[in-house]
């Protein structure tokens, strides 16, 4: 029933082999559902390209323990085969325990775990390396190891000795191959859209697969679960059913090469209830599209793309427009795009719609979980709740005075220039403390919400879209 793809540290091989093997599925007409352990991006997008099929994302503390297991079921189920690439190190988690691990993940779902090891190096102490991960937790099954950059036919019988003697299975050795090298940027693997000579890559994956591993035992731990209903119809149809036929409020989206962090099952709880996605790409500085009732600016690299983006005239004053008349939701990157102005990732700044009132400069690596404590009403939350999100990013936030912020944009409410953290945020080693900016039409912050694991975010968002719209329409 499918297996986890694992590791004992970043960088040593999951996303190659998780590719290699959906490449393979995909070349032999076999549909692969992958799924990637945590709140990863960028990894998903490489999987969603290579298999198909939109990437799941896994996650324990985001999503909680029902949801992995019923998206799991339910997406896995619908395919011919299924793979779990972990995150990190088998056993990492938050801080120094193993909550949110790989290994969480597979003791959570019963399934073997595939071990991928660099042995580029090594020979006899792998061994001990390989052996030390088995023995560490005796309730996972440990189904073999993939040996990566393995030099030569010499290294590989080498290696494959050392682990029979310890009883290990190998499935597979992949030479060390730069050309089939993943490109990285300043928070991990590029994204998709930068892979160049997809198909090609495609073939040359699927060859590895053909060549270098252990297809017939793959072909039984890739075997997909058995099929559950669908997670976000169990959590938002019940509430859909009490209501009469929903009107269509449609959202634009920012999907381009700076804004695409996004879980596929945003859109699919936005159209569920009735609000059908337009997609928008503020880079080519299109204007807003004329049905939409809300944007909803998601993460990326708009750093990346700052002196591009600077100079989309259109689609900044469409945005000020917006602000404080319909609903804007900025997560990470989109947020920064609210901003006054944006450093580049050579240290130029660059202006943006200046609508909150902050500077963003490269500064420290700011990554983990976060739990979020609600302290004022505001788009999608509520005084009182309590969330799970993930921060993960390279910039930090110059605030500038009142003052310096009110001069820009005559066009926006003024009531509404001063808006408030919606929650306190704390994390491991990270002392509780006011984050984001929120009011009535606006909620903006470093931190990335799962929609589906919170039905509320949804429902509240189509509340404001339609409580919005009534107020326009009766001013008018």
């Amino acid at each position: 029933m499918a297996c986890v793809i694992a590791a004992p540290a970043s960088g040593t091989g999951k996303t190659l082999l998780s590719l290699v093997l959906t490449a393979w599925a995909r070349s032999r007409g076999l549909s692969l559902q992958p799924f990637k352990v945590g709140p990863d991006y960028l990894d998903p997008q490489q999987l969603t390209v290579a298999s198909e099929k939109p990437c799941r994302n896994l996650d324990l503390l985001l999503c909680g323990p029902d949801w992995v297991k019923e998206s799991f079921h339910c997406f896995g189920g619908s395919a011919d085969l299924a793979l779990v690439e972990g995150v990190m190190g088998l056993f990492d988690g938050i801080g120094t325990s193993e909550l949110g691990s790989t290994a969480a993940v597979a003791r959570h779902l019963g399934l073997p775990v595939v071990l991928v090891v660099d042995a580029s190096g090594q020979a006899g102490s792998i061994a001990a390396l390989v052996k030390g991960f088995r023995d560490h937790d005796r309730q996972l099954k440990l189904a073999g190891v993939v040996l990566n950059r393995v030099n030569s036919n010499r290294h590989k019988e080498l290696l494959k000795e050392v682990l029979s003697s310890i009883g290990i299975k190998v499935l597979g050795c992949l030479p060390r191959q730069p050309e089939l090298s993943l490109p990285s940027r300043h928070l991990g693997l590029a994204p998709a859209h930068e892979l160049e000579r997809l198909e090609a890559r495609l073939k040359a994956w699927s060859h590895l697969a053909e060549t270098h591993l252990d297809l017939k035992s793959f072909k039984t731990l890739l075997q997909a679960p058995a099929w559950t209903r669908n997670p976000i119809d169990a959590l938002l149809n019940e509430e859909k059913k009490r209501k009469p036929p929903l009107q269509p409020r449609p959202v634009a989206v920012a999907q381009d090469e700076a804004f695409h962090f996004r879980y596929p099952e945003t859109k699919e709880c936005l159209e569920i209830l009735g609000m059908p996605v337009l997609p928008w790409r503020p880079l080519n500085d299109e204007p807003l599209p004329a049905q939409a009732e809300g944007v909803i600016l998601p993460g990326g690299f708009p750093e990346q793309y700052a002196a591009r983006l600077s100079q989309c005239n259109r689609s900044m004053a469409e945005l000020r427009a917006w602000y404080g008349r319909r609903p804007i939701y900025a997560e990470c990157g989109g947020m920064l795009l609210l901003g006054q102005s944006l450093t580049d990732l050579e240290g130029q700044a660059h202006p943006m719609t200046g609508l909150l009132p902050f500077h963003a400069k490269k500064g420290t690596l700011q990554v983990g979980y976060r739990s979020l404590h609600v302290k004022e009403d505001s788009l999608v939350v509520r005084n009182g709740d309590q969330l799970m999100g993930h921060e993960f990013h390279r910039w930090e936030l110059h605030r500038t005075s009142t003052a310096d912020h009110s001069n820009n944009h005559t066009d926006c409410k003024r009531e509404i220039n001063k808006p408030k953290p919606p929650w306190q945020v704390e994390g491991w080693r990270l002392q509780q403390h006011p984050e984001g900016w929120s009011h009535r039409t606006l909620h903006a912050s470093w931190v990335h919400l799962h929609w589906a694991s919170c039905s509320m975010i949804s429902h509240r968002w189509r509340a404001a879209l339609e409580a919005e719209a009534t107020q326009e329409a009766t001013a008018s």
